[in-house]
């Protein structure tokens, strides 16, 4: 017998059916509620709204769990590769040796951009930040690659392109805001290599490629590859339910992953570790600040809205950074003033009874700054590890058999009925 619950309202008892998923987790269906009863939920954030089923990555944010395609995030982090990452997410199993080599050579020839698309480049100007850039990029893609005949090759050979070119297109936009000559994909490197020498070779200093540098973005880029029913997701999931193309939702992903609260975190910790050595280098006045529930001030990269313990992505990307750091003996302020944030946030007695733990931006910041990546491209470097999961949760929504255009409802506070009243009639 399937599980309800029960709803008393107006004398009548409704009953709601339970859903329960592969790892026990429960919900309330909700689909006829208006139907049968006339009202709707009201939940701000939709922090208590399941908006779809979903096979690809499941999270417990009180244990700290994070699984993409039930394999632990840890052990992918540990023993696999990004375009392996990518290859799981968006079909399902990790690829036979077969496979991922012809993924890899899919990937490899559809690497180069067409090259009207640096004419658009060229013509942005040159203070647009590089995610506005690739979002209208993104989309434009769609213009210079007629639809093919066969609905699963055209879907197959968007997907691939999307992934290969976007990194492309994400390099490409650096060298020319710096106003430096392009650099192309090599067919010799692999995915995270590639980009590295695409981002920083240039004539006068060819790029040495280190093997930590390109083992600690190949982290990154791993862990967050997909995060559950998040903000972009979410919004890739919503824009694609109206049909759209892939390209256009993977644009809407971009934009809203663009936020400081959600992508653009990563940013906003390395603008704050500026802030205060400009302040002087003393984190006591922003610590207090932070503890001060009467002022909005927040430190950047602590706490996460699902995980209310330690980010188990926070965890695998500190020792990468401390192993990062230990490799390259860099000196620089920022990351002194970091390591004593975060030795105060493991020891607090406040930010651990407020799990303000330092999650995975914190980290993920540091090693970008350490890697050389420009600060304005860090958001662009989550773009790039997010586009495996907006693709799958693109591709499953598609296919889903519940299948819906999203459309919310709302509780409307405005004025009741009221008559129009003449221009001339009015006042002043």
């Amino acid at each position: 017998m399937t599980d309800t619950v029960r709803l008393e309202y107006d004398g009548k008892v409704f009953e709601l059916p339970v859903v329960v998923g592969s790892e026990g987790e429960k919900a309330i269906d909700i689909s006829k509620l208006r139907q049968e009863t006339g009202l709707i939920t009201l939940d701000y954030g939709l922090a208590n709204t399941g908006s779809c089923y979903s096979e690809i990555t499941f999270m417990n944010g009180e244990k700290g769990v994070l699984r993409y395609r039930g394999i632990p995030v840890e052990q992918l982090a540990e023993q696999s590769t990004f375009k392996e990452v990518a290859y799981l997410l968006i079909n399902g199993d990790l690829p036979t040796r077969e496979q991922l080599n012809h993924f890899s050579i899919l990937l490899n020839d559809h690497s180069l951009v067409h090259e009207d698309m640096r004419a658009f480049y060229q013509n942005f100007p040159r203070a647009s930040h590089p995610m506005g850039i690739l979002s209208g990029m993104v989309n434009a893609l769609r213009s210079f690659y007629p639809e093919l005949q066969n609905m699963e090759e055209e879907i197959n050979m968007t997907m691939t392109r999307l992934l290969s070119k976007v990194r492309t297109m994400a390099a490409m936009s650096y060298k020319i805001s710096r106003g430096h000559r392009v650099v192309y994909p090599r067919p010799d490197l692999a995915y995270s290599a590639n980009f590295l020498n695409m981002m920083f070779d240039n004539p006068v200093r060819p790029y040495v490629i280190d093997p930590d540098v390109v083992s600690a973005l190949n982290v990154f880029w791993i862990l967050h590859a997909d995060h559950e029913q998040n903000c972009s997701t979410s919004a890739v999931r919503i824009v694609g339910s109206g049909r759209v193309t892939l390209y256009a939702a993977i644009s809407a992903g971009i934009a809203a992953l663009w936020g400081p609260l959600h992508g653009g975190a990563n940013q906003a910790v390395v603008e704050m570790l500026q802030e205060i050595r400009r302040s002087g280098g003393d984190i006591k006045p922003f610590l207090a600040r932070a503890r001060d529930k009467n002022d909005p001030y927040r430190l950047m990269g602590f706490g996460h809205r699902v995980y209310k313990t330690y980010d188990p992505r926070a965890k695998i990307m500190k020792k990468m950074c401390d192993r990062l750091l230990e490799k390259l003996q860099l000196h620089d302020p920022l990351l002194d003033i970091a390591k004593e944030l975060e030795e105060v946030a493991l020891n607090d007695d406040y930010f651990i009874e407020h799990n303000l733990y330092p999650n995975v931006d914190f980290y993920s910041g540091i090693v970008l700054r350490t890697i050389g990546i420009p600060t304005n491209m860090f958001t662009v470097m989550f773009a790039i590890g997010r586009l495996p999961g907006w693709i799958a949760q693109w591709k499953e929504s598609m296919d889903d058999p519940h299948w819906k255009l999203c459309r919310p409802r709302q509780i409307y506070t405005g004025p009741t009925v009221r008559d129009y009243v003449p221009l001339d009639q009015r006042g002043r």
